[in-house]
């Protein structure tokens, strides 16, 4: 974290001096479509104790603020945001038989960089996650526990387009852990068979430049 904010900060000075830089404000929302198979909780001996779901994923947000760096055709774009999405999970077990909402709250930064052609951009780059909170229902089921990592890494990449101060993107991005690597039962750690993966809609407003 302490090296992304010395490299944004040279990377600022750099641009007053010899490039065009502008700031905006963004918000938008993800949409997230994850096919995985059942995850097998296990008991204390190793034998199946009942399976875990990922029933459905909705519709996350986020808001947040951009730097724009432009050299020439050349743009290097760090962004900072809050997001916020959920999912839900089915536990396969009569005794239980009902769905269980988990809501996750990260600040995203992804450092992008691409070319401009015209009013259209494109773009792509690393990400970084950092976990801020969540709230879960299934801490109600016995032996659960969640392990969040306090940093994860992802991509992001996409296409834009500049309408005077508007900018409209639509992107990609991914995740490099496994979907679930949080989940504990029994102090087994379990995760899902795919990486997390959803399309990203927003708009920002820019100044400056």
């Amino acid at each position: 974290m302490k090296k992304t904010i010395c490299l944004f900060t040279f990377l600022l000075g750099a641009n007053i001096v010899f490039g065009q830089v502008k700031f905006g404000i963004k918000a938008g929302f993800s949409s997230t479509n994850l096919n995985t198979e059942d995850l097998r909780i296990l008991d204390e001996n190793g034998f199946d104790r009942f399976t875990l779901a990922l029933d459905d994923s909705d519709i996350g947000f986020f808001g947040g603020f951009l730097v724009q760096m432009q050299f020439g055709a050349l743009i290097i774009q760090p962004e900072f945001y809050f997001n916020s999405n959920s999912s839900d999970f089915e536990i396969d077990d009569p005794s239980v038989g009902q769905i269980f909402k988990e809501k996750y709250q990260y600040l995203d930064i992804p450092i992008l960089v691409g070319c401009k052609f015209g009013p259209l951009r494109i773009m792509a780059g690393p990400q970084g996650n950092v976990f801020l909170g969540s709230t879960t229902g299934l801490l109600d089921f016995d032996g659960y526990r969640q392990d969040f990592k306090g940093l994860t890494l992802g991509w992001q990449g996409g296409v834009g387009v500049d309408l005077w101060n508007l900018m409209i993107d639509i992107r990609y991005a991914g995740n490099f852990s496994k979907f679930g690597d949080h989940i504990n039962f029994g102090n087994r750690q379990y995760e899902f068979d795919k990486s997390q993966s959803s399309l990203l809609f927003s708009a920002a407003w820019v100044f400056g430049g």
